[in-house]
């Protein structure tokens, strides 16, 4: 476990219960989930610490997530909906009405799809947005950076939200974002006062679309492959693990860990000398 510059101290991430994560490029490597990123999931739960993945991903990857991987809940498509499971049931909890923002959705698509067509045929639609329920993707891979925000502040100027990860262009209609619902996550499900979230969250992100997260959670950390959009970003995370993706995450998740092992050390000596 190395960091470039600054490596957190235990006594920082004693306190982290939740730990909120991108998915594409931090928990995967080349699309793949790498034996040691799902075993870091796996040993994170079982100390009690609850995974929520926040990802632009499509409904049906956050179905197949809450049912398949040890996770306490997904939030899907930059903030629409959080999932969880109840009583063995998959449940979408949406940011407002889920017909309201899928109507939004598909009026959007077909105004996207007419930017493109005029704009720049080069681009595509997301091969899963059969799958979305509130926004619209838009593939990026092997396009010119320029080339990219080019096309998001045209969005934007359509009235169009947008966010930019390592692979894709997410763009929709309303005001919420990977942030926003990760603060009614904590507080509707998790119950954590605001004043709290500092000390017992944290999160790991790798590209631009993750810097809210960043300016929102104290203990954050980005893998390796962030370090050329650091930069760019508003918000920037306040470590960086010398390990790209998801050999990062698993050398974060074990940092946590080991943080939260010392912490239960101390409080049962502590319990000791007192006895």
């Amino acid at each position: 476990m190395s960091y470039v510059d600054l490596a957190p101290s235990a006594l920082e991430l004693q306190d982290v219960r939740y730990l909120f994560t991108d998915i594409d490029d931090t928990l995967t490597t080349e699309g793949k989930l790498l034996p040691q990123t799902y075993k870091a999931l796996w040993d994170l739960s079982r100390a009690g610490i609850a995974v929520v993945p926040v990802t632009g991903g499509s409904a049906g990857w956050c179905e197949h997530i809450v049912r398949a991987w040890p996770v306490a809940a997904v939030i899907g498509e930059s903030g629409a909906y959080c999932v969880t499971r109840q009583d063995g049931e998959v449940v979408f909890d949406y940011w407002e009405d889920g017909a309201l923002q899928g109507k939004r959705q598909r009026q959007h698509l077909q105004t996207v799809k007419e930017l493109i067509s005029q704009k720049s045929r080069t681009f595509r639609i997301a091969h899963d947005q059969v799958f979305r329920l509130a926004d619209v993707a838009i593939d990026i891979h092997g396009h010119d950076p320029h080339e990219v925000e080019d096309l998001a502040s045209s969005i934007r100027a359509m009235g169009g939200t947008v966010a930019i990860s390592s692979i894709h262009i997410n763009t929709w209609i309303g005001d919420y974002d990977k942030r926003s619902m990760s603060e009614r996550v904590l507080t509707e499900m998790f119950g954590i006062d605001p004043d709290e979230t500092a000390a017992v969250t944290a999160f790991v992100g790798d590209s631009r679309n993750d810097a809210p997260m960043f300016g929102f959670i104290r203990n954050s950390f980005g893998v390796n492959n962030i370090i050329p959009v650091l930069s760019q970003l508003q918000h920037a995370p306040k470590w960086v693990s010398s390990q790209p993706a998801g050999l990062g995450f698993a050398d974060i998740a074990q940092t946590i860990l080991d943080a939260a092992g010392a912490a239960t050390s101390d409080s049962a000596a502590g319990a000791i000398c007192r006895g």
